[in-house]
């Protein structure tokens, strides 16, 4: 060998090590995050079981910002240990072949390419966001060809019975709290079972009750989840456990409709505290319960949120690849802080923080990032829709429509720039779509009139009783799911019920009162007068009809005030994520149908 071919041997060989060291470094960094990721999580079934509430809601903040510290932290030691100022083509692919090899065997894989992702798009700028040097596309396909691993256990109730194989089942987690009355759940589980599986009605020789080990954590409840087999196919199901907070657990519901499950899985919803070692096989499992809902909602929901992100943006581009329509602006009215437009063939909608506000908007884009956070952090309680943050989107710039690039570069010009063929947007927000309030009530027969406007007053006092005050109480900041659920959306002015003072109008006395332009009494900021959300968002009487029969207390500042001292108290109102007639309390003692059909 010749010098030259001597000294690039070495040359190379140094790289390749150093490659590795950085690779080794990446992945330290995200087996910290899971360790710790999952010693919070283990820890649910103590907080539900001692029922401190508070410390759920205390953990599920905390675990939310897990990722992003774990990655802060290890950006540091890259920066510092490896001087790293500036991309090296040939040193990062060389890195990322060796994170491939150090996860060959890794039970994670497509959550470590995920931070793996995140460390190197926080180094380099966005034009090597591309395959050769990040995970564009998986690598963790592996994942669909091994042996699944065994995240269930399967029971035949032909060997025990049935009765005696659901109280093993309901057993078998070790809860350090008893059930109540445990026989009698059971009875009920039998009979609400018989009622609603038509499929189960076989021997029970020929069922197979499939469970899985983990059980699912969030808010107040616990949830046993699984499937039944039999010769007509497969029941999903979840069993929902609550606790009495006197010494004793019980089963509440029994959920086996699959729109009923979408909703306990929904998008509104906080995210599960669930210990599973291999997410992937768990998304798997659950994908087949509920078919339609995506790999990337099924990651969100079990607390894996950036992996949802990651799979969503993949989702994405495999939909632009192989769709043609043009991203416009979405329909209804247009809001003073936010511009949202859409792809009429794709189920969400698109967000970016104008450069400038309406007037009336005294804040900053700084102030409306931290509401959208604090929506991430919170229990969203079913009626607030959860958001993707993005940064440096790339979108193919003939799929705007010209309205929309015109828009854009008017309400948010510092958030576009072009390159080449492609619009990049700095900053952005992605929310499932939905049909704005005020749009689906123009079209409404008098049915869903009140359908929507029980829901819309049932959603106020749900996010009340999540210590969230929505502040824009419009119908055009609240949107109608395809279940017909009604979601708030517009989160500039959300606060803490504690910020708001709730107050009664004074009434006008004198003939100049009555007819001033302006209030003749003192309004201080965080001033609210409940009263008139009938005059702002209720103007249309068949709406403000629907509203009285089922919400009048909202419009009483005295409803508003005694929430607030609930809250202050630490008692928090119990949400359940399921019809109020599946429960089994409500099957137990009701004789006609009530309006909570829609919790």
């Amino acid at each position: 060998m010749t010098y030259a071919e001597i000294k690039q041997h070495f040359i190379g060989k140094l790289m390749k090590n150093l490659a590795f060291a950085i690779a080794k470094t990446i992945i330290n960094g995200f087996e910290r995050h899971i360790y710790l990721y999952s010693e919070i999580t283990q820890t649910a079934k103590q907080r539900f079981e001692q029922h401190r509430w508070k410390d759920i809601q205390v953990a599920a903040k905390a675990r939310t910002d897990f990722y992003d510290q774990r990655i802060e932290e290890t950006l540091v030691t890259i920066k510092q240990d490896f001087c790293i100022t500036e991309l090296n083509d040939e040193l990062w692919q060389y890195v990322k072949s060796c994170y491939i090899e150090l996860l060959s065997k890794h039970p994670q894989p497509e959550l470590a390419e995920s931070f793996y992702n995140s460390i190197f798009c926080h180094l380099f700028a966005r034009e090597y966001y591309h395959n050769a040097y990040i995970f564009v596309q998986s690598t963790a396909t592996r994942l669909d060809t091994l042996p699944t691993p065994k995240i269930f256990t399967s029971y035949h109730p032909d060997e025990h019975g049935l009765f005696e194989t659901i109280s093993l089942i309901m057993k078998r987690h070790k809860f350090s709290v008893p059930f109540s009355h445990l026989k009698k759940d059971i009875n009920i589980l039998i009979s609400k079972f018989r009622q609603q599986a038509d499929k189960t009605r076989y021997p029970l020789s020929d069922l197979q009750f499939d469970i899985l080990d983990s059980v699912f954590y969030r808010n107040k409840g616990a949830y046993v989840i699984g499937r039944v087999i039999s010769p007509a196919g497969e029941i999903p199901f979840i069993i929902s456990l609550l606790n009495t907070e006197k010494g004793g657990l019980f089963i509440d519901a029994l959920i086996t409709k699959g729109e009923q499950m979408a909703v306990v899985f929904g998008f509104a919803r906080a995210y599960f505290f669930v210990d599973c070692q291999h997410p992937h096989a768990l998304v798997d499992f659950l994908n087949r319960l509920i078919p339609h809902k995506t790999s990337a909602d099924l990651y969100s929901a079990i607390g894996f949120h950036k992996q949802g992100k990651t799979q969503f943006y993949r989702d994405f581009l495999n939909h632009l690849d192989n769709s043609d329509d043009k991203l416009v602006l979405a329909p209804g009215i247009k809001g003073m802080v936010m511009s949202v437009f859409m792809l009429p063939s794709y189920p969400y909608v698109f967000k970016i923080i104008k450069d400038k506000f309406s007037p009336s908007k005294n804040m900053t884009r700084a102030d409306v990032k931290g509401k959208y956070r604090l929506v991430k952090l919170h229990d969203r309680v079913g009626r607030m829709a959860d958001t993707m943050e993005y940064s440096e989107v790339a979108f193919p710039k003939q799929r705007f429509s010209t309205e929309l690039l015109e828009e854009l570069n008017t309400v948010a010009p510092s958030l576009l720039r072009y390159e080449n063929d492609l619009v990049i947007i700095k900053h952005m927000y992605i929310e499932r779509k939905m049909t704005p309030l005020n749009l689906f009530l123009a079209t409404a027969n008098d049915e869903e009139v009140d359908d929507a406007m029980y829901g819309y007053g049932k959603a106020i006092k749900q996010l009340i009783a999540a210590d969230i005050f929505p502040g824009d109480m419009l119908l055009k900041n609240f949107g109608v799911t395809r279940h017909g659920r009604v979601i708030f959306y517009d989160y500039d002015e959300i606060t803490y019920m504690n910020e708001v003072n709730f107050r009664i109008k004074p009434e006008a006395v004198t003939e100049e009162q009555i007819y001033a332009a302006e209030p003749w009494y003192s309004v201080a900021p965080g001033d609210v007068f409940p009263e008139e959300i009938a005059t702002f968002a209720l103007a249309n009487n068949r709406y403000r009809q629907a509203f009285l029969r089922h919400h009048a207390n909202l419009l009483e500042a005295k409803y508003w005030q005694d929430c607030q001292t609930s809250v202050a108290k630490g008692v928090f109102a119990d949400v359940y994520p399921y019809p109020e007639n599946t429960r089994f309390c409500y099957w137990k003692t009701a004789n006609t149908e009530q309006k909570n059909n829609n919790p």
